[in-house]
C-alpha cells in the first residue's frame, strides 16, 4: 500500500459519517432552537447586528438607571427621613442604601446566572426589567429608612440582568463583534451615568425647584424623592417592549441527541475546537469554574476595581454636597447631577468613538495598566479642589470626573472580555454569574464601607498627620494600586485565546 493511503482510506471512509453528522445538524437547527437559528443568521451574515445591540443597550440603561440616579440626592433623602442624629452621620446611613442593593445582587446572581443557562436570557431580562418597574417606585414613595432600605435590597435581589447580558452580548453576534458588543454594555451604564444623575439631580424635590409645576400638596411634594424614580419607572416599563425583539442565544438541545452528534463529528474528524469546548463545557460544574485560573483572575481584578468605582461614586457625591466647613464642595443636587451627567455623557462618547480603536490597535489588555496609574495620579488631586470656588472649580471638577470615568470605563471592559473569553458558550451564563457575586459582594462593601469612612473623615478634619479628607482619598487610592499589582503575574493569568492571539 502506498504511503498514506491507509489515511486517504480513512478520510474517504469518514467523508459519509461527516455529511451525515452536517445533515443531523442541520436538521437540529430546524427543530425550533433559538440558539442555532440566530447562529445560522450569524454566519449568513457578515454585519454588525445593530438591532440586536440596541435592544441590549435599551434594556442594560434601564436596568442601570435606579443604580445610578440616587447619588445626586441620596444625601438630602437621608437628611429629610431624620435618621441621622448629627450631619456627620448623613454618610454612615447613605453608605447602607446604597450597600443593600448590592447585597440583593449578590445572593441572587449565581441562581439567576443559572436560570438564564436553563431557562434562556430572554426570561431572565424580562423579570429583571419588571423588577425595577416595581422595587425602584416603591423605592421613591418610601417614609421611612427602613422602607428604602428594603425596597433596593429587594430591587437587587430580583434584578439578576447584569450576568446574563454580558453572555448575551457575546453570543447574539460574530466573534469579531464580540468586543462592540460587550462594551455596548458597559456604554449603556456609561449612558445611565448621564441621563440617571441628571434625573436624581433635577427632578428630586420637585416641590422646590419648580413651585410652579408642582404644589407641596401633590404626591410628588408630599414624596419629594417620587419623580425620578417615576421617570425610570416609566422608562423601564418601555424598555419592556424592546424585550419582544429581542432572540434568544441560548441552544435547547437533547442532550442524548447532542452528544450523538458530537460523537459522530469526533468520528469524522470534525477539528472544531468551538464542539469540542462545548462537549466538554456540559460536564463542567461551577467547581471546576471556580478552578479555570484565567477566569477568576480576571473576575478578582473585576471585584477590586468595581469595590474602588462604587466607593469612589459614593464618596465623590456624598464629599461634592457636604458643607465647607467639612472641606466639601458645597454644590447642590442639580451640580452634582450635572457634573455626573457630563462626564458620562463623555465616557458615553470614549467608548463608541475611541475606545474601539484603541481596542483594535493595541488590544484591550496594554490599555489596563495605563488607565489605572492614570486612574490614582488623579484621585490624588481630588483634595485640593476644595480650595477653589466658582467657575474654576466647576470646569476642574467637570474635566477631573470625566477622566476618572473614563479611565474607570477602560479597566471595566477589559475585565469583561477577558471574563467571557476564559469560558465556553454553555458556562458564560454561571461564570458571569459567579463573576456578578464577587464583583456584587465587593460593591456591597463599597458604600457601606465609603460612607462610615467619609463620616470618620468629616469628624477627623484636622489632628491627625493629614486633614481627613486626604486620608479618605488616599484610601480610596490604596484600592486601585492594589488592582495594579493583581494585573502582573503570578496573581494574573491571560486566557489561552488572547496569549495566542
Amino acid at each position: 500500500m502506498a504511503p498514506g493511503g491507509e489515511e486517504d482510506g480513512g478520510l474517504a471512509a469518514a467523508a459519509p459519517l461527516l455529511a451525515a453528522a452536517g445533515e443531523m445538524r442541520r436538521r437540529r437547527c430546524g427543530e425550533g432552537c433559538p440558539g442555532c437559528r440566530l447562529e445560522e443568521a450569524n454566519k449568513a451574515s457578515a454585519g454588525v447586528p445593530y438591532l440586536n445591540f440596541f435592544y441590549i443597550w435599551v434594556v442594560c440603561l434601564a436596568a442601570a438607571l435606579p443604580i445610578q440616579s440616587l447619588f445626586p440626592y441620596l444625601y438630602f433623602m437621608i437628611r429629610d427621613l431624620k435618621v441621622a442624629k448629627e450631619e456627620q452621620d448623613i454618610g454612615f446611613y447613605a453608605g447602607f442604601v446604597g450597600a443593600t442593593y448590592f447585597l440583593g445582587r449578590t445572593i441572587s446572581a449565581v441562581p439567576w446566572g443559572m436560570f438564564a443557562d436553563k431557562y434562556g436570557r430572554k426570561p431572565c431580562i424580562v423579570i429583571s426589567i419588571l423588577s425595577v418597574v416595581v422595587f425602584n417606585t416603591l423605592f421613591g414613595l418610601s417614609t421611612t429608612y427602613w422602607m428604602a432600605i428594603v425596597t433596593r435590597g429587594l430591587l437587587g435581589l430580583l434584578c439578576g440582568i447584569l450576568g446574563p447580558i454580558k453572555a448575551y452580548a457575546s453570543e447574539v453576534c460574530r466573534k469579531e463583534h464580540q468586543a462592540l458588543g460587550i462594551s455596548l454594555v458597559t456604554s449603556s451604564r456609561a449612558i445611565a451615568l448621564v441621563i440617571g444623575p441628571a434625573i436624581g439631580g433635577f427632578l428630586a424635590q420637585p416641590a422646590q425647584k419648580y413651585p410652579n409645576l408642582f404644589s407641596e400638596e401633590s404626591i410628588f411634594g408630599r414624596f419629594p424623592y417620587f419623580l425620578p424614580c417615576f421617570v425610570i419607572s416609566v422608562l423601564a416599563a418601555g424598555s419592556c417592549v424592546a424585550c419582544i425583539w429581542l432572540p434568544e442565544t441560548l441552544h435547547f438541545h437533547n442532550d442524548e441527541k447532542v452528544e450523538a452528534i458530537d460523537e459522530l463529528e469526533a468520528q469524522a474528524g470534525d477539528s472544531n475546537l468551538e464542539a469540542v469546548k462545548a462537549k466538554e463545557s456540559r460536564g463542567e460544574s461551577t467547581k471546576n469554574l471556580l478552578k479555570n485560573w484565567q477566569l477568576m483572575s480576571a473576575v478578582i481584578l473585576y471585584c477590586v476595581f468595581s469595590l474602588h468605582d462604587t466607593a469612589y461614586l459614593e464618596i465623590f457625591s456624598l464629599w461634592a454636597v457636604s458643607s465647607r466647613k467639612f472641606r466639601g464642595l458645597s454644590l447642590t443636587s442639580q451640580d452634582v447631577g450635572t457634573v455626573l451627567a457630563i462626564s458620562g455623557f463623555g465616557v458615553l462618547v470614549y467608548q463608541l468613538a475611541i475606545y474601539p480603536f484603541l481596542a483594535k490597535y493595541l488590544g484591550p489588555i496594554k490599555p489596563f495598566r495605563p488607565a489605572a496609574v492614570l486612574s490614582i495620579l488623579l484621585l490624588a488631586t481630588y483634595p485640593f479642589m476644595a480650595n477653589l470656588h466658582g467657575l474654576e472649580l466647576k470646569i476642574l471638577i467637570n474635566i477631573a470626573s470625566l477622566l476618572k470615568n473614563m479611565f474607570a470605563a477602560t479597566i471595566t471592559i477589559a475585565c469583561n472580555i477577558l471574563q467571557n473569553t476564559a469560558v465556553t458558550q454553555e458556562q458564560r451564563g454561571v461564570a458571569n454569574g459567579i463573576s456578578v457575586t464577587l464583583m456584587s459582594m465587593f460593591k456591597a462593601v463599597a458604600p457601606a464601607a465609603a460612607g462610615i469612612l467619609f463620616s470618620w473623615a468629616q469628624k477627623h478634619i484636622s489632628g491627625l498627620f493629614l486633614p481627613g479628607d486626604q486620608i479618605l482619598f488616599l484610601i480610596l487610592n490604596m484600592v486601585s494600586i492594589i488592582g495594579l499589582v493583581l494585573t502582573f503575574k503570578p496573581f494574573f493569568s491571560l486566557p489561552n485565546v488572547m496569549s495566542r492571539s
